[in-house]
């Protein structure tokens, strides 16, 4: 090798080709270089690479230009010649080192605001796990590949800057994400920032005043309204910081709308003191003064809210999602509401920001922040990347500790799942928060991506007022004891620091307490109680109502027929679609009969003519489970588009509206949340969610029960949201028979659901077209049918598609003749229908009559008492179903056939007997279950 003088190294650029070759060998076979060669390759492939990529199979170029870069630097330290490949080797385990604080920094970091638990001790940490010793302190290294300096500098100069910015009150983990260029971006902005914000007075100022709000709001509840739950955010006043700075924050990048979701903790501070929710409204709920509301109403720490927040760049919205008590079960409503909004303002996903509000406990317990987090860079679902804040109590509910209520070391490592960064901040350092917030605002901004704010705090009282943590947690709860508060903290850093003085600190408390004394005036009540709780950004029915709800003109519905059932020649379907579309394309010529398939596409095509918007979501709602839809068509050629699909429901006139159609994520819970928000914004759209199998549904029963059903009642949220439930017993066992019908009419109250059952596609058809329009909206149960899909006689005709509307029951028409035979009626619903049809017909019974029921809620007493009146010699009737008899719609119809059915008839019920599963598993015993009772309706 060629010498050079003591202030370079051999290592110089003309060396390259015999650095490269000596790689080229080492990679071959590491034993047949030197020992110093293979030290410095070993070490370099257990570093990350160069360029931040992950560790391992190390490219030449970066290799060699190490090198020579180390052999360009000059030498001022008096390090003989033949050192330089140790150093070189120091170079590596300083880069190591780096790379040990960017991964693990943050379990040194110092993010307990109560200190009684010391961090775990970190070997990578220290610099003697990578060979580096104290005579390196003062040896400078080069800071290629990270931000502290564009020069050299010591290594302790170095170790300081790491403890600054990985091991502070902030603490950053990315170094999971799978993209180089998100990783270079949080170490550069980390790193050349030391992990702070810059904040000039007037910022600090206001962090002041944010915190003293949040605090004043719960010293005052707690003084006034002794006793009272109110779910306290003292010990985590912070939170309150955070959000003003996400939003004030997010308004520079363009976020027109946020959208907040959160359980009980910090709720009534954030309804105030972010929202911008009246404290009179408040103090009225506190003394029971709005009980008359609302036909439920719900408790204080439940209500939602939508205001206005004042930042630089203007005005912004900002609204609180209501809230049952299921913890997390909003955060997927959320996100269909943020979705909506951003559909609504037309300006891309980044203008609305979802935010999820979540404790440390619920985050890593409930299922459905996994199931909702999966939703996130779907391209149905997706909402521009959600900012998720950890309330962290440390505690869980009040009993448990880490060890009982997950198995991860952080609460937030489910939040790796979908490579969200996650930054640690101790809620006593409010201006950490700060430049936490604005880190992960710019992060979504850059990315599009969802980012976690894990906010270490702690909780002053129980997990409500009434609770007595010291029970439980004795030792944190006397730590807790003694800590003066946030405020009090911060106050006395900005008095020590000159910004302010003590008599300036006390005017900020007398002015906020003041505040909520005029709130009590009458004055303030009376203003406060003409500010609607609900959201105003839902957006009314138009003209378009009138283009509806009357039946679309014959040639109107011939025309979209022929449009929809058009494909382009280049596209090559597959054998069994291009039969389907064939079929469609006679029906739309009047060839034959509509199918179900076929029915439901009109009722979609017509609402788009009109302007109305149709979403559907669902597993596997584009083919349809059994494969009567095919909205999305494939070429399967896939050479003629990018996409290699056509939607022919896109294609129904230039001004139409916009038709989605989604396969959806293996979640019910997150899909149907997602939606129902999202019919809550968009109340001129059909929005529909489909089952796979209607007994899919269980797993989202909690969104059923909260929202579906009781939104209206408690918080006066409306929403027409459709759920499409396939229902029927066809022998295929229990998990493929029943929608549960009997468990949506339990919840059946006040209006609040429809439950339909529709045995015609012109029912569908109809029953579709007014869902779409309805003012008073209310969410639609369908019981879907399977069987019926292409049963010969589930046919209409294109003429009865264009006259008429749903009817809640069908009726046989009978002359009056043949009326007065008629001794027996059997009331049914669903495709039994047309299993006693044929029965009726082989047994030649001429004094039995069919009514079909199409709608079981709100029950249609009067249309079938009159109909019952039709028949003077009826001495029978019968409700016949196939579901077990504690299932299906018996129990709920009883009751009010029992007022309707008139002496001397008589009431009975015929179908199977009560069983603990919804259907048979085997085929053999199906169909011996279906023959008894069929027997029983007609032949008996």
């Amino acid at each position: 090798m060629m010498m050079r003088n003591r202030k370079t190294s051999f290592l110089f650029g003309g060396n390259a080709p015999y650095v490269e070759e000596q790689y080229e060998t080492y990679l071959a076979d590491p034993a047949t270089v030197s020992d110093d060669w293979r030290g410095y390759f070993d070490a370099l492939q257990g570093t990350p690479a160069l360029d931040g990529s992950n560790a391992g199979d190390v490219p030449h170029g970066p290799v060699v230009s190490r090198f020579v870069e180390l052999a360009r630097q000059p030498r001022t330290d008096g390090r003989p010649e033949h050192d330089v490949l140790g150093f070189a080797r120091k170079q590596v385990a300083v880069q190591a080192l780096i790379s040990a604080y960017r991964m693990v920094g943050t379990r040194n970091a110092r993010l307990d605001p109560l200190r009684w638990t010391a961090p775990l001790p970190m070997a990578e940490l220290n610099p003697a796990y990578h060979d580096l010793t104290a005579a390196d302190m003062n040896t400078k290294f080069s800071m290629s590949g990270a931000w502290f300096s564009e020069q050299d500098e010591t290594l302790g100069d170095l170790l300081q800057a790491l403890k600054e910015t990985y091991c502070g009150t902030l603490g950053a983990e990315f170094m999971h994400l799978a993209d180089p260029g998100q990783r270079d971006w949080w170490s550069m902005r980390l790193e050349s920032s030391r992990a702070k914000a810059k904040l000039d007075k007037g910022d600090r100022l206001h962090i002041l005043e944010r915190l003293t709000a949040a605090e004043g709001l719960e010293k005052y509840l707690h003084a006034r309204y002794v006793g009272q739950k109110r779910f306290s955010l003292e010990g985590g006043e912070s939170l309150i910081v955070l959000l003003d700075e996400l939003i004030a924050y997010g308004a520079t990048h363009g976020v027109k709308s946020s959208i907040l979701g959160m359980a009980h903790r910090g709720r009534l501070n954030v309804l105030v003191n972010i929202v911008g929710k009246p404290p009179a409204a408040l103090f009225d709920e506190f003394e029971g003064k709005t009980a008359n509301l609302l036909p439920a109403g719900d408790v204080k720490y439940h209500k939602g809210f939508t205001g206005l927040l004042p930042t630089a760049t203007g005005p912004a919205e900002v609204t609180l999602a209501f809230n049952p008590s299921h913890l997390e079960v909003v955060n997927p409503v959320v996100q269909g509401i943020a979705r909506a909004r951003a559909d609504v303002l037309g300006l891309g996903a980044g203008a609305v920001l979802p935010v999820e509000i979540h404790g440390d406990a619920a985050i890593s317990g409930q299922g459905i922040v996994m199931e909702t987090m999966n939703l996130s860079s779907t391209r149905g679902y997706g909402t521009g990347g959600t900012i998720h804040v950890v309330v962290n109590n440390q505690v869980g509910f009040t009993t448990s500790d880490p060890r009982d209520v997950r198995s991860s070391f952080y609460c937030t490592d489910i939040a790796k799942m979908i490579e969200a960064p996650v930054l640690h901040v101790n809620g006593d350092d409010p201006e950490a928060v700060v430049a936490a917030t604005r880190l992960a605002i710019d992060f979504r901004a850059t990315f599009g991506k969802s980012v976690v704010l894990d906010l270490v705090c702690f909780r002053r009282h129980g997990h409500q007022e009434q609770d007595t943590p010291t029970i439980t947690q004795p030792l944190m709860y006397r730590s807790i004891a003694s800590h003066p508060g946030v405020r009090a903290l911060y106050a006395k850093k900005l008095v020590d620091e000159k910004i302010l003085t003590s008599e300036d600190v006390a005017k900020y408390l007398h002015d906020y307490r003041e505040r909520l004394d005029a709130a009590q005036s009458v004055e303030a009540r009376k203003s406060a109680a003409q500010k609607k709780e609900e959201a105003n950004w839902p957006q009314q029915l138009d003209g378009n109502v009138s283009r509806i709800y009357a039946p679309p003109l014959l040639d109107l519905v011939q025309t979209l027929a022929l449009r929809i059932t058009g494909v382009p020649e280049q596209y090559a379907l597959h054998p069994l679609v291009g039969k389907v579309m064939a079929a469609r394309r006679e029906m739309a010529e009047g060839k034959r009969p509509l199918d179900w398939g076929m029915a439901e596409h009109m009722a979609f095509a017509s609402l788009l003519s009109a302007g109305i918007d149709v979403r559907l979501s669902g597993q596997d709602s584009e083919r349809g489970t059994f494969s009567h839809r095919h909205a999305v068509l494939h070429d399967q050629n896939r050479s003629n588009r990018a996409e290699g699909t056509y939607v022919p429901l896109h294609h129904v006139s230039d001004d139409q509206g916009k038709f989605s159609v989604t396969n959806s994520v293996l979640s019910e819970a997150a899909v149907l949340g997602f939606e129902y928000g999202y019919s809550v914004v968009r109340q001129n759209s059909l929005v529909l969610w489909e089952a796979q199998f209607g007994d899919f549904a269980n797993g989202a029963q909690v969104v059923i029960d909260n929202f579906l059903s009781a939104g209206a009642a408690k918080w006066g949220q409306r929403s027409g949201v459709t759920m499409l439930l396939p229902h029927g017993q066809e022998g295929e066992g229990p998990e493929h028979a029943s929608a549960r019908l009997e468990r949506y009419l339990q919840l059946c109250a006040e209006d609040n659901m429809r439950v339909c059952q529709p045995t015609t596609p012109a029912q569908m058809f109809h029953l579709l077209r007014m869902q779409a329009v309805l003012r008073d909206r209310v969410p639609l149960i369908v019981m879907t049918p399977k069987s019926l899909l292409r049963h010969p006689e589930a046919v209409n005709s294109l003429e009865e598609l264009a006259t008429g509307r749903f009817s809640e029951i069908l009726v046989e028409s009978l002359a009056t003749e043949a009326a007065a035979r008629i001794d027996k009626v059997i009331l049914c619903s669903g495709k039994v229908y047309y299993e006693l049809l044929e029965r009726r017909r082989k047994a030649g019974k001429d004094n039995i009559a069919l009514i079909r029921v199409e709608q079981l809620y709100p029950f249609p007493a009067k249309q079938i008492s009159a109909q019952l009146e039709r028949y003077p010699n009826l001495k029978r009737v019968v409700w016949c179903q196939e579901e077990s008899k504690n299932q299906g719609a018996w129990r709920f119809v009883m009751e009010p056939l029992l007022d309707i059915v008139k002496a001397p008839a008589t009431l009975r019920y015929v179908g199977p007997d009560a069983a603990a599963s919804t259907a048979p598993g085997y085929k053999s015993m199906h169909i011996a279950r279906q023959e008894k009772f069929l027997h029983a309706a007609i032949d008996e």
